[in-house]
């Protein structure tokens, strides 16, 4: 099994804090548009599919790719936030492939392979509590037949503002944990782990 190695929390309170401080210097200049901070993974997720005996696993490209269609745009109130991969879905990709190589069990070679679209990608300030949701289909198949098709939902709570200085960094910051939130549902369903199962020998 992987072993993994965890930030300290005062290492993340450090960053938040930067990135609240970035984002009040541009909104004070009038700079509309700030990025989503990098993906980490859910390292105790991980380590419980890996322990499930996954087989080697392909990622086809998430959908959308567009980078204009709504998926891919998120508004946070009068700032707008980008993926630091060009696109919410490549963010997404390029998560999901990060956490499998993580488990040592990613090869684009793979005849099991995992497609996935983006069908709800949104960030909601509120006005004390804001919100995030992500709704994904999931589609495995192996050597072209299909094992799985499935919706999977990510959804989280944090902490905001009537205040854009204090609502829209934390909306900046809430991005990854959406995403791990929506990864989480979908390593811990039991068909998705059976679908991506290594052969039996």
């Amino acid at each position: 099994m992987a072993i993994f190695f965890r930030p300290h929390g005062f290492h993340l309170h450090a960053i938040a804090a930067r990135l609240g401080a970035l984002a009040a210097v541009l909104l004070t200049a009038g700079c509309a548009q700030l990025g989503a901070p990098p993906y980490a993974a859910d390292y105790e997720a991980l380590d419980r599919l890996e322990a499930n005996n996954p087989g080697k696993v392909a990622v086809a490209k998430v959908q959308p790719t567009d980078p204009n269609d709504k998926i891919n745009t998120l508004s946070l109130r009068r700032a707008k936030l980008v993926s630091p991969s060009g696109t919410f879905a490549q963010y997404l990709e390029d998560a999901l492939m990060r956490d499998l190589s993580e488990i040592a069990v990613y090869d684009p070679k793979a005849p099991t392979r995992i497609a996935a679209r983006i069908v709800v990608n949104e960030l909601d300030l509120g006005v004390i509590n804001g919100t995030g949701r992500m709704d994904v289909e999931v589609t495995v198949t192996r050597d072209a037949a299909q094992k799985l098709r499935k919706t999977y939902r990510g959804e989280i709570a944090f902490d905001s503002s009537y205040a854009n200085i204090v609502a829209v960094p934390a909306g900046q910051a809430a991005y990854p944990r959406l995403v791990r939130a929506l990864l989480r549902q979908v390593y811990a369903d039991p068909q998705f782990v059976a679908a991506i199962a290594a052969p039996a020998q």
